[in-house]
């Protein structure tokens, strides 16, 4: 059974909500974050995304980009821009997304718990992503980004925080600029506290990673890296839990430079010995598992893998897997999506004519669409110790980064 702990959120005056909460550090590039935070002082990626206050040649993982980040998040405690919470607390946070909506626990989590593997995988990670986001988290003493996890439901907990969300009002709630809702209740009456403790611990046997790995695997590394000298906090992480049936994993597309010294038309003759191939009138977002959408030359076609072409273990099934072992290694080349330069991959969230731009503008040959992977087959993938293969799942909407902050000391 896993393990949580309330903690001491380091959060912002309410006034400054909608002007600190900024989106996830990996998710914006050096020169994205600072379009996004120009004119804003209070942004947190001046934080987590601290290169922007620098100039443009300085290296992103250098020891003046971590200190930057220490010093800004210091003058955002002196400026009354963020204060920690007097007690250990649990908060909920919910999003609404196209009128869809999630509520998660956030909590600190345990690293014991991840080392023991009661928080699971299906990842692997990249040593300098982590060693990015340790530097970062000795330099700061903080934990910025937060960990998404799932668990499979509990009806009680469920209940509970329904409850206390119907009988509270939200500290914050506030619409991003990109029309997503983000509301936090901030959980503080010691009994309820403690039964919700109770009920991870009695009833939730493991937890799942859906995103975040690299934050997950830093925070376990730091601990170990201070061994005797690791303050307490160092021995939980700043996550998210959200119950199962809330999630929703979008596809993660992929578009291919080049076709392998082939023509269009060799190209659609050699898919053809793995897929059924036909033309589509429409730009195709895959509703089954094993279907695929393809674009080149300005046209769409529906891909099917045929029976034989894929085995039934919890990997072999998945169409990312299909997707390599029929086509992306066998016609196109690519050995290894983590490090071949001739893919790259596009979330759902930036739809179908992003595939169609990029392919049309002629910078990629070909794009592919893929039926989203289920957070069952995530699950499934976990328990069997297996790691998907890279890029395998996109989960909407994401967590704002500032809200909510762990230190460790």
């Amino acid at each position: 059974m896993i393990t949580i702990h309330p903690f001491k959120a380091l959060r912002p005056e309410a006034q400054h909500a909608k002007a600190v909460a900024s989106r996830p550090y990996d998710v914006l590039s050096s020169k994205e974050a600072k379009v996004e935070a120009q004119g804003n002082p209070s942004s947190f990626l001046h934080i987590t995304k601290s290169e922007i206050d620098l100039p443009e040649d300085v290296d992103t993982h250098s020891q003046q980009v971590y200190d930057t980040a220490k010093k800004n998040l210091d003058a955002f405690i002196s400026r009354n821009i963020l204060f920690r919470e007097n007690k250990a607390c649990y908060y909920i946070y919910q999003l609404v997304m196209n009128g869809r909506s999630q509520t998660g626990l956030v909590c600190g989590s345990s690293v014991d718990d991840y080392e023991k593997d009661l928080i699971k995988k299906h990842e692997f990670t990249r040593p300098e992503k982590e060693l990015d986001r340790i530097s970062h988290i000795t330099t700061t003493g903080a934990q910025t980004g937060n960990v998404f996890l799932a668990y499979k439901n509990v009806d009680e907990i469920d209940a509970l925080i329904s409850k206390w969300q119907k009988e509270k009002n939200p500290v914050y709630d506030l619409v991003a600029d990109d029309g997503i809702q983000h509301s936090i209740w901030i959980i503080n009456d010691t009994d309820t506290i403690s039964m919700i403790s109770k009920l991870f611990q009695t009833r939730v046997p493991c937890t799942y990673i859906a995103d975040g790995h690299h934050r997950a695997a830093s925070a376990a590394k730091v601990r170990q890296a201070l061994g005797k000298k690791a303050p307490e906090g160092a021995d939980i992480f700043l996550t998210t839990l959200f119950p199962a049936d809330q999630l929703k994993i979008m596809d993660y597309n992929r578009v291919v430079k080049d076709l392998n010294g082939l023509t269009a038309a060799e190209f659609l003759e050699r898919i053809q010995q793995k897929f059924t191939v036909e033309k589509a009138g429409e730009a195709l977002s895959p509703q089954n598992l094993h279907e695929f959408g393809l674009y080149i030359d300005k046209q769409w076609y529906k891909l099917m893998a045929k029976e034989g072409t894929y085995t039934s273990d919890p990997i072999g099934i998945l169409d990312v897997t299909i997707l390599q072992d029929n086509l992306l290694d066998p016609v196109l080349g690519i050995k290894d999506q983590r490090t071949d330069q001739r893919i790259d991959f596009v979330g759902g969230i930036r739809g179908l004519s992003e595939l169609e731009k990029r392919v049309d503008s002629r910078e990629m040959a070909l794009a592919i669409s893929l039926h989203p992977v289920s957070i069952q087959q995530l699950f499934d993938i976990a328990d069997s110790g297996n790691v998907m293969p890279p890029k395998s799942t996109w989960f909407e909407p994401k967590l704002r980064d500032g809200l909510l902050t762990h230190l460790i000391n």
